[in-house]
């Protein structure tokens, strides 16, 4: 049966052109009920889950007998939580509301998908918009919402009816849920079952626990009414887009402060590179907005803007509604502010997209005994409290928990949600593992069936049809260099004399993509998780296990797929010849640093492997001359390595990592092939080639760095790399050796994230840290998607691969490197928090630690130091809470506090106690007391988060 709908539409050009669609009706859509005799032949044809045959849910007060559960969109939307509960089953899933819950959410969506596709659930999809007798149409004077609703009701009407025919012993019915008052009314006019979530929730007597997971929405403009207003109102979208198309308003994205919870940056889309943040100070101006919302701003006038706060201020949570207490913290934020500081300052008028997720954390339990209504402190303190209603706060105190955000009306301080699930005990290695792979949007579920289908079928070997394309270099005395307990084996290396005199050197790269192959379920699942991730104790694989530490890893003495990229180089280093071919190798040796640096220093070894390495690793020392001579960046961070205990895997020891010159060898052939590489599938593809670029920083990100540098009267030039480069080899003072480590670790903070974007979508592809005009990723395809892509890229440009659509789409690459981006820098977090975690662990059992410690910035209130024997790094705060303060005293030009009568200047050295403080147990924290210098008349205590304090870039990082 054809239904068929005509309009006319007038195209850019002017014509009018007549616009027919088709609509198709069928009378075979199988209900769903498992073994319907009405539906035998359509549900013969039809597969996937299915409604059970008699529904076993959960009893219902309010619905004693067998019953099957049909939710609207918004219950759909608001109440995904409860949905997924293992105790709510036999659900309806209509085409009308998946429609519309995909238009509105996708992340929802997707959820809804899963819990169709998990047949423990038995959650049917039922195609009502192509059945005969559900389908309708939308009458005159109706809008699309009334139109869906009615749908919805139709729907419901026929399933009753259908299951009447199916003539049961015991009669089943179909109830409505939805939180629409004038749908439910209307359901209930028409002889249907209908409740609100909340109505057919708490029926469940056997599940109390279950209203804790309610989703809290309700009409903010009638909530306002029972209490004080403290924030502005939101601007409706249709006035924000008009804003913004105007001019009046700036659209951007909000990053809230880590340090001060009443601070925040408005990063502003597509403007100018120099003019891209905006500052946001104070609860009003910030105006509700949470954490990556993409919210609309309006500037302040000049006289209103204000200057980066160098106050540590965080939200203790005592008084929820406390605003004047607000206003004296927001009076220390504008107190003393250089004037050549100040900068573009706006507040917030509306949100265009709400980017909530839920959120891991702990319950603050109410000091009101019986209470039900509890502050939850996300783990993540750029996230503000939530307010929730639960019963169970007595089981959940000490516990880290989820919970979801559903509301932030204007006379409360603090957002509305309710509780997801539970995820163990605070301070539990698991829970705590889990909390921060949450927390960092990790993908970290185990590899699906349906992925694990692609892996090739055990055992596995190269087969003719594998080398019809490669060439054979097995014979080659090829190595790897790794750090130790390395599995996934990216890269391999060869150093040989030709006959004519010069050198054959290669980089041998594990051949994933030979494995992977494009738009499959193994292709999906690698290029969503993007990258590998490191923590301290366990490895999040981004390809499963039987690619990335056996068929794809380099080891020695098998043969392996490789993707090989082959120089001819004279003793000078100079490139003559470049060629890329695919191959097959049997590596000689897996060797890790300290194994190939015995080699190379050994007089008595002499073997085939060791030559190789002294000829690499001559020549590497000639390359990083030349790349350090064109203006590439040496930097320093303070990366530590823990040794764990054998059986309780709990860290006993602490120290900075020790970088050998086979680190550096490795490195410099790998920043050789991946820029080698990089300018071969430019030449090739200069519309769609997969490439890295590091974007120089504005000039301002330098202020603390030369101000830090002046006051030991260094100067650091900043106007190009090169400058830098050389300012920081001449910023040496004898008497203070590791003050130049000191300004290198700050000149790291000052960069930007390097980012891979698509060459048909960018015109500047300058890598200023390494001070190439060109550069991507090809020598860790394992551990990072991108080099995949740029794998098939190379493939298809030697002709040894055939290219597909979406290889050759700019515009979905460049949608490819925004996830590949954001992975890329959540693992970095990821792997931060997992060494701030351990550094606490390491400390649990040490009681008090006394070190010597170097300032790395001063603040209003307090100093931020670096214990360079642990690379830890803490925040001294010279202020408590219900205690008499210091005097203090900042000077920002010359970078200095005194307290009291004792001044601190960036890059002193100081000595500090350090012992972890669990008194907090969200929060954890190392905590400093400052025992030399002095400070007259006071005991400064001090503690240190080590959320974001601790650089752990992974050892294979160093490959680059």
């Amino acid at each position: 049966m054809l239904t068929s709908r005509t309009f006319l539409k007038r195209t850019r050009a002017g014509a009018v052109l007549k616009v027919v669609r088709e609509h198709y009706l069928r009378d075979d859509i199988a209900c769903g009920v498992a073994h319907c005799p009405l539906c035998a032949a359509a549900a013969a044809a039809g597969t996937g889950a299915w409604l059970e045959a008699r529904p076993a849910g959960a009893a219902s007060s309010l619905c004693a007998g067998p019953h099957y559960l049909l939710p609207d969109t918004n219950l759909l939307l608001h109440q995904i939580d409860i949905l997924e509960d293992p105790i709510i089953k036999n659900v309806v899933v209509l085409q009308t509301v998946l429609q519309e819950v995909r238009n509105r959410s996708a992340p929802v969506y997707k959820r809804v998908r899963d819990i169709i596709a998990n047949p423990e659930k038995h959650f049917y999809s039922f195609t009502n918009e192509h059945h005969r007798e559900t389908y309708v149409t939308q009458e005159q004077g109706e809008t699309s919402n009334d139109r869906n609703d009615r749908a919805i009701r139709v729907a419901v009407k026929w399933y009753n009816e259908h299951l009447k025919k199916m003539k049961n012993e015991e009669e089943i019915q179909v109830i409505l849920l939805t939180n629409d008052r004038s749908n439910k009314e209307k359901a209930v006019e028409e002889g249907l079952t209908a409740y609100t979530c909340e109505e057919y929730i708490k029926s469940l007597v056997a599940h109390p626990d279950l209203v804790d997971r309610l989703a809290c929405i309700s009409d903010e403009g009638k909530e306002i009414e029972s209490g004080k207003i403290l924030f502005p109102e939101h601007l409706p979208l249709s006035k924000l887009q008009q804003g913004i198309k105007s001019g009046i308003y700036l659209q951007g994205t909000y990053r809230a402060s880590r340090d001060n919870y009443l601070e925040a940056t408005v990063w502003v889309h597509g403007d100018a590179e120099e003019n891209r943040e905006i500052i946001i100070q104070g609860l009003k101006h910030l105006n509700r907005a949470v954490h990556e919302d993409i919210v609309a701003v309006e500037l302040l006038s000049k006289d209103e803007w204000v200057a980066p706060s160098s106050v540590v201020l965080q939200d203790d949570g005592q008084n929820e509604d406390d605003i004047e207490n607000e206003e004296e913290k927001e009076n220390i934020l504008k107190s003393s502010v250089n004037k050549n500081m100040l900068r573009p300052t706006g507040k917030v008028v509306g949100i265009i997209k709400r980017n909530w997720r839920p959120f891991c954390g702990m319950l603050s339990k109410s000091q009101i005994k019986e209470a039900r209504r509890h502050l939850f402190t996300p783990a993540d303190r750029r996230i503000p409290r939530i307010r929730i209603e639960t019963r169970q706060a007595d089981a959940l105190e000490g516990q880290r928990i989820i919970v979801a955000i559903d509301g932030w009306p204007r006379n409360s301080r603090y957002p509305n949600g309710h509780f997801v699930k539970k995820l163990g005990n605070a301070g539990d290695k698991e829970t705590e593992t889990e909390v921060l792979l949450l927390e960092h949007d990790v993908p970290h579920q185990p590899f699906s069936q349906a992925v694990l289908s692609f892996l090739p079928k055990m055992p596995w070997s190269i087969t003719e049809k594998d080398m019809k394309y490669r060439e054979d270099l097995r014979q080659l005395c090829v190595c790897s260099v790794d750090p130790p307990g390395c599995t996934d084996i990216d890269d391999a290396l060869h150093c040989r004399e030709l006959e004519n005199g010069n050198l054959e050197v290669g980089v041998h790269i594990a051949d994933v993509s030979h494995f992977i192959r494009p738009g499959n379920a193994l292709d999906e699942e690698s290029a969503k998780r993007g990258t590998t991730v490191y923590l301290c104790e366990k490895r999040i694989d981004m390809v499963p296990e039987l690619l990335s530490s056996n068929l794809c890893s380099l080891r020695s003495n098998v043969d392996r797929l490789a993707f090989s990229c082959i120089w001819e180089m004279n003793h000078k280093a100079e490139i003559l010849k470049t060629r890329f071919t695919k191959s097959v190798i049997n590596s000689k040796a897996s060797l890790t640093y300290a194994e190939a640096q015995m080699r190379i220093d050994s007089a008595a070894l002499n073997d085939d492997v060791t030559t190789s390495l002294r000829g690499l690793n001559k020549l590497a020392k000639i390359l990083k001359k030349k790349r350090i001579d064109n203006g590439a960046l040496t930097l320093a961070s303070p990366e530590v390595r823990f040794h764990m205990d054998s059986e309780t895997h709990d860290p006993i020891d602490l120290q900075t990592k020790e970088l050998k010159e086979t680190n550096s060898m490795v490195e410099e052939f790998m920043l050789l092939a991946n820029i080698s590489v990089a300018q071969k599938i430019y030449d090739e593809f200069s519309e769609f080639a997969l490439l890295r670029k590091h974007p120089a920083p504005p000039p301002s990100n330098y202020d603390v760095l030369v101000k830090a540098a002046k006051s030991k009267n260094l100067e650091i030039r900043t106007d190009s790399a090169k400058a830098l480069a050389e300012s920081l080899d001449k910023a040496e003072v004898p008497a203070f050796p590791y003050l130049n480590t000191l300004l290198r670790i700050l000149t790291t903070r000052c960069m930007m994230q390097a980012l891979y974007f698509c060459s048909g979508m960018e015109s500047d592809f300058h890598h200023y840290g390494l001070a190439s005009p060109i550069y991507t990723h090809f020598t860790s395809p394992i551990r990072r998607y991108a080099d995949i892509i740029v794998h098939r890229l190379l493939a298809v440009a030697i002709g040894a691969d055939s290219t597909y659509p979406d290889l050759m789409d700019k515009h979905k690459l460049a949608e490819l490197c925004k996830n590949l981006n954001h992975r890329h820098k959540m693992a970095q977090y990821a792997q931060r928090a997992s060494v701030a975690f351990h550094t606490q662990l390491f400390f649990k059992t040490k009681g008090v630690v006394n070190e010597d410690a170097y300032i790395l910035f001063v603040r209003k209130n307090a100093i931020v130091v670096l214990i360079p024997k642990y690379g830890l790094e803490g925040t001294v705060f010279f202020e408590e809470k219900d205690k008499p303060s210091p005097k203090l005293d900042y000077n920002s030009e010359v970078q200095s506090l005194t307290v009291e009568d004792t001044t601190l200047h960036v890059f002193d050295k100081v000595r500090v106690n350090v012992v972890l403080d669990a008194s907090n147990i969200q929060h954890q924290k190392i905590r400093m007391i400052l025992v030399e210098p002095k400070i007259l008349g006071k005991d400064v205590p001090a503690d240190a988060t080590t959320e974001t304090s601790i650089n752990n870039e992974p050892e294979k990082k160093k490959k680059k």
